[in-house]
């Protein structure tokens, strides 16, 4: 075989692999739309008013005949979808191995959230049995389809180049995320010029980020395809495929002491997204539409914050790039504790720097795990980290809960979140990153 021919046969593997990464970005610019707009911003103050509405004169709504407050239905609701998503998460990663087709398997877990979220247009009135139900569908599928999404990474890109690859999908995802919530606060505030109510125009925000979700998945479905597996592993055997796979990690530590790390310090993430706009209401004063802005902004940056991260990782490594976007949101939050009332400029400030280390931080712990993971088992591990980033995010708002609950200060709140950055940068910092590469069977890059 001639040189020719062999330069040839690389250039058309490496055609088909920048084609299947193009399309496999495009997966994460159509479900960013779905946490930004329905989960991050329109979602919960609305269903919360349904709710209202559905009360009886103390305050209480009565799913399943048990009391529950208006004000905490969405809260329980997210918790609930928590725990259908950690139950269906291991059975879709070891289905998704076993038979070694995944993008059926994507497909399903992204339609199902896409129509549950477009039927979100039918949220009115009293209807917040109709809303719990759909939120719950749509927030586990999301987390169902992410196994699936990101245990292609490490078939689709070359250990150098996913650092890279990791990070443009999650700048995609939020530029999508950006660009929809424009077009969606155009419409939210100037509802009246539109000629319909303001819920008529949350419902149409709702229903927007459905249709988005699904028009777009079309593309990762066409250019994304599936390997082959040599996995014998009999069907219908979802869990036992789970606990031999944690059977397989306890037999690499170094795997799993940095999906401890991982744990702690994007609990710390998670909670400060989910917590930030509570802070900026009920701490500083600041209007709503302040805050919406503000989650704008950090939707803006991240794009920047994760391109800009991904460069970063190849000249120092994904490890020290993580460990220092670890010092800048400890920084971050210990400057949020002296933020003064009533001063949205500041906050902007605030949202800024949480902006540009947010997309960083989380794109290239994912490229960094993808090497931890041993071929062949990707969807399955996959699912463990999942579980790691959504099974667990209930440490960090008990800890702010608990801390203003004693001290009745939400600037105390706020920073003894540090604490899940502090220690996720210790225990970090302990791992040995190449060795773990090459104790799951990997070549580790040259910068790591």
């Amino acid at each position: 075989m001639g040189t020719g021919t062999v330069r040839a046969q690389t250039d058309d593997g490496m055609a088909e692999r920048r084609r299947e990464q193009r399309g496999w970005y495009f997966y994460d610019w159509a479900c960013s739309v779905y946490s930004t707009s329905v989960l991050t911003v329109f979602l919960g103050p609305y269903l919360t008013s349904v709710a209202r509405s559905a009360a009886d004169s103390g305050g209480f709504v009565h799913p399943l005949g048990i009391p529950v407050r208006a004000g905490s239905f969405f809260a329980y609701c997210v918790s609930l979808s928590v725990i259908v998503a950690i139950v269906v998460m291991p059975l879709a990663g070891a289905a998704a191995d076993r038979t070694g087709r995944k993008k059926p398997l994507l497909a399903t877990a992204a339609y199902v959230g896409a129509a549950a979220t477009t039927a979100l247009f039918l949220l009115d009135g009293r209807r917040y049995l109709l809303g719990g139900f759909l939120l719950i569908v749509a927030n586990a599928s999301v987390a169902v389809s992410m196994v699936l999404y990101n245990s292609y990474l490490p078939q689709i890109a070359r250990p150098e180049e996913r650092d890279a690859v990791s990070s443009r999908g999650w700048a995609f995802g939020y530029a999508a995320g950006s660009l929809v919530l424009v077009a969606n606060l155009v419409l939210f505030t100037a509802h009246d010029s539109f000629g319909v109510s303001e819920a008529m125009a949350v419902r149409i925000c709702l229903a927007s980020a459905g249709l988005w979700w699904g028009v777009f998945t079309l593309v990762p479905l066409r250019r994304l395809r599936d390997r082959g597996t040599g996995a014998a592993a009999p069907p219908g055997h979802g869990w036992r495929q789970l606990a031999a796979t944690v059977r397989d990690m306890r037999g690499k530590p170094l795997t799993l002491a940095f999906l401890l790390a991982y744990l702690v310090y994007n609990d710390g993430i998670q909670t400060v997204i989910s917590q930030a706009s509570v802070y900026g209401s009920e701490e500083l004063g600041l209007s709503q539409s302040t805050l919406i802005t503000a989650v704008l902004m950090v939707q803006v940056l991240a794009v920047a914050g994760a391109l800009g991260m991904g460069r970063l990782a190849r000249t120092y490594g994904a490890k020290r790039t993580i460990l220092a976007s670890l010092v800048a949101w400890t920084l971050t939050l210990g400057a949020g504790y002296f933020l003064p009332a009533g001063a949205p400029v500041w906050f902007f400030v605030l949202a800024a720097g949480i902006g540009l280390v947010l997309g960083g931080s989380q794109a290239l712990s994912r490229s960094l795990f993808s090497h931890l993971v041993p071929p062949g088992k990707e969807a399955e591990y996959f699912s463990a980290y999942e579980m790691s980033d959504r099974g667990m995010s209930w440490l960090g708002p008990l800890l702010f809960g608990i801390t203003y609950q004693l001290t009745g200060s939400y600037r105390d709140a706020i920073v003894s979140l540090v604490a899940f950055f502090v220690i996720g940068f210790v225990l970090l910092a302990r791992v040995p990153v190449a060795q773990a590469i090459r104790a799951a069977g990997n070549p580790a890059p040259d910068r790591i």
